[in-house]
Order: structure tokens, then C-alpha cells, then sequence
């Protein structure tokens, strides 16, 4: 048996929020993700879940006594910044900055989901 599972990378964002089942339905609509594991722990909760997007895990889970929704950013490389900012603010998410060339070679803007997870975007420009 090998010692991770076929198609995962070694490291994966872990977010604890609030509305795991939700997060995974806004996952799916923006970044087109993958559903893999699911494990529900009763009234709409999630204890675990894993989804794929592009070549990356996230993994996340409610928040719960002792594990408290934690408020994270990550940031994803996608193919079109521009499409991918109108699909997360359609789905519900708070803007946090529009995306706009850096000077860096990428184009990039950021979101709020209703989790509290804070979701950069970049589409390499130069």
C-alpha cells in the first residue's frame, strides 16, 4: 500500500470554518472541484471533507468544541482570474480586491467565502 493516496499532493490546506457543507458547495461551483471524501457527523456537519482543485487536496471541516473556525487565505493559480472573480461573487462571496495586474507578472484578486476563508486568485499575465 502506498503511504498517501494516488493523486494527492504531500501537504493540503486544512481550513476549520463555519459551514463546511457550504464551503464544499461554493468550492465546487467556483473552482469547478472535485468532491472526494465526505464524512458527516450528524444536523449537516461535516467532521472531514476533501476536495480536489486542479492538482490540489483542500481538506476542512466544521468547526467544532476545541476546534475553533479559524480565519485562512489561500491562494489558487487559475486559468482566468476575471471569470473565476465574477463565479465566486455570483456564488455569494465578499470581495476583498478586485483583480488587477501587480507588476509581479500575475493578475490577481481576492474573496471572502461565507466560511471565512479568504480565496486569492491569479491567472500568470507576463
Amino acid at each position: 500500500m502506498a503511504w498517501k493516496p494516488e493523486g494527492y499532493t504531500s501537504v493540503a490546506p486544512y481550513l476549520v470554518v463555519d459551514g463546511a457543507q457550504r464551503t464544499v458547495e461554493f468550492l465546487l461551483t467556483v473552482f469547478d472541484a472535485e468532491p472526494l471524501r465526505m464524512h458527516p457527523v450528524g444536523e449537516g456537519r461535516l467532521g472531514h471533507a476533501e476536495v480536489r482543485i486542479d492538482d490540489t487536496v483542500v481538506m476542512l471541516a466544521d468547526a467544532a468544541d476545541g476546534w475553533p473556525a479559524i480565519a485562512s487565505h489561500v491562494h489558487l493559480y487559475v486559468p482566468d482570474v476575471d471569470a473565476t472573480w465574477a463565479r465566486a461573487l455570483a456564488a455569494g462571496a465578499d470581495p476583498v480586491q478586485a483583480p488587477e495586474e501587480k507588476g509581479d507578472g500575475d493578475r490577481r484578486g481576492g474573496f471572502r467565502d461565507a466560511g471565512g476563508t479568504t480565496w486569492w486568485i491569479s491567472t500568470q499575465v507576463a
